[in-house]
């Protein structure tokens, strides 16, 4: 919960140095905003690896038709956690990855956290190298452990971990092994497992699984309308665009500064930060809004936090505090939908998404402004 609090607590604070790092298998390159989604269902995914996901739930009962639940935030998560979704990359129509993506030799050196010697299986065919074993494609695949499961995905007749559907497939069907029902959250914890048997890895996949699972829900909207529904639909319309500290301004996502309490910087980032999706959203509507989240408060008719949130109709802006009860230490902001969802840009290293009201700490009521 500190560590939450940590990221949680950088949205609209003033700058602060220090540094701290994200656990994240493979690096493949930065982030922007050409590789996102159009309306944000699939968050920070390119097109084209989020049609090979699909494509792989939709074959995978071919493999495994005793399993159930596989559904393409799962893997999502794990292959962001792997290779960022190959971002960085050229991804071509038929789902070559080129470059190819290897990771470590693992020859016991310490590289890359590797202490175990892996002795080649496969004469460098799929990691380019006879002089021992590293994981290939972008979801890390020994060659030893894709020759059990490799499954041609594209039809042409070479199951390739180097191709985003081939690999997406055979991710399925290694994740659906021993006739798994994914829906349990007990049993995707355990294919997860399987994959890298790592607490802290599993944590981070389930965490991403959720964050996608969040961002692929579309709201009921149907009994909002009017300008309410304007400045929903705005910020709804971001959904998948990367949190930038800093960043978004009244005519959207913008480059951010530097940096967060954990040593984040916006600078590089083209996206929104808590307050700066507020603005964009508000200003859809003629209303100028504060640009922090602590100041956004004092805008409208305050909706008292020992009201519970029940007492929020959509629209309203959505406030945490360290201190519930003294606006001076409101941390963050959402856009409330109702139904206990809110529209949210969480903290560094994820996306506007959706979640649940609940989903941050230190609840401290909300402003209505229309």
């Amino acid at each position: 919960m500190v560590v939450l609090l940590l990221f949680t607590g950088v949205c609209c604070a003033a700058p602060v140095s220090g540094a701290i790092s994200a656990y994240v298998a493979v690096q493949t390159g930065l982030q922007d905003d050409g590789g996102i989604v159009e309306g944000g269902t699939a968050a920070d995914i390119p097109a084209r690896m989020l049609t090979a996901y699909k494509k792989a739930v939709q074959q995978v009962g071919k493999y495994r038709p005793t399993c159930q639940g596989m559904r393409w935030p799962i893997l999502a998560g794990i292959a962001k956690v792997e290779s960022n979704h190959a971002i960085g990359r050229n991804i071509a129509d038929n789902g070559d990855i080129r470059p190819k993506i290897y990771g470590v030799l693992l020859n016991g050196s310490g590289s890359g956290q590797n202490t175990t010697v892996f002795p080649d299986t496969d004469g460098g065919k799929w990691d380019g190298t006879a002089s021992g074993e590293r994981a290939v494609g972008p979801f890390q695949f020994l060659p030893s452990t894709w020759e059990g499961i490799g499954a041609d995905a594209n039809g042409d007749k070479t199951a390739d971990p180097h191709n985003a559907d081939d690999a997406a497939l055979g991710a399925a069907v290694y994740l659906c092994g021993n006739g798994r029902d994914l829906t349990k959250r007990a049993q995707l914890k355990a294919a997860i497992w399987q994959y890298n048997h790592s607490s802290e890895y599993v944590a981070n996949v389930l965490g991403w699984i959720d964050q996608y699972t969040a961002a692929a829900k579309n709201p009921d909207l149907k009994n909002v309308s009017g300008k309410v529904r304007t400045v929903i639909e705005a910020a709804l319309s971001q959904r998948g665009v990367p949190y930038s500290w800093g960043g978004g301004n009244a005519s959207g996502m913008s480059f951010g500064f530097c940096c967060t309490p954990s040593g984040k910087s916006g600078a590089n980032i083209k996206g929104f930060d808590c307050s700066g999706l507020a603005l964009y959203a508000y200003a859809k509507v003629g209303i100028q809004l504060p640009r922090t989240a602590a100041a956004q408060a004092g805008v409208g008719q305050r909706v008292a936090a020992g009201l519970g949130t029940g007492a929020l109709k959509p629209g309203d802006l959505v406030f945490y505090a360290d201190a519930p009860g003294r606006d001076a230490t409101i941390y963050h902001v959402g856009i409330y939908l109702g139904s206990g969802q809110m529209v949210n840009a969480a903290r560094p290293d994820t996306v506007v998404r959706l979640d649940a009201v609940n989903a941050m700490s230190g609840y401290a009521g909300g402003a209505r402004l229309l």
